[in-house]
């Protein structure tokens, strides 16, 4: 064994798949599940979305918002697999604009890092229009699944009355 080996941090080695002009399903999750941020503060995530949008557009297809964490399925430009920047405007844009009121650790203030959000994301690639249509219904299902609601027309952080007035769900759906 190299004398320093056990001193040498090794990195994670994550791997995204990357598809210009890919269908992307997401989870993103604030560092300390118990707040209640994101629906305290939609009015400025909305706007962190329409700020990204509009400097890195991309369609959002589907999106909700729970306290403590957003679900959200999107589609990049032909030619486009830039997630990872997308998504460090949207939070940069947040955690600017909000006061510093969280704890953080030394490690996130030696790199100039809020505790507002969980470093990483879930991200799953689209794969055909089934895989679609059930991460559709997962994001529209899910202040039900967490009992926030009992039907998911009741939420209003979500895109579920847009595809209901299109007659993709009815008004009562609950998944079932």
């Amino acid at each position: 064994m190299h004398p320093v080996s056990h001193h040498v941090a090794r990195m994670p080695n994550y791997r995204r798949t990357r598809v210009p002009g890919g269908t992307y399903f997401f989870t993103v999750n604030l560092l300390d599940r118990r707040r209640r941020l994101l629906v305290e503060q939609i009015g400025l995530l909305r706007e962190a979305f329409r700020e990204t949008r509009r400097a890195r557009p991309f369609d959002l297809l589907a999106i909700v918002v729970l306290p403590d964490h957003l679900h959200c399925v999107w589609r990049l430009p032909e030619g486009d697999a830039d997630n990872a920047n997308r998504w460090a405007q949207i939070k940069s844009h947040v955690s600017r604009r909000l006061p510093k009121q969280e704890p953080c650790s030394r490690k996130r203030i030696s790199r100039r890092e809020r505790g507002l959000w969980q470093r990483r994301y879930w991200e799953h690639v689209i794969r055909d229009e089934e895989d679609l249509r059930r991460h559709v219904d997962y994001v529209h299902l899910n202040p039900v699944k967490h009992g926030h609601v009992s039907r998911a027309c009741d939420w209003p952080y979500s895109s579920f009355r847009r595809w209901a007035a299109r007659g993709v769900y009815s008004w009562e759906w609950t998944g079932e």
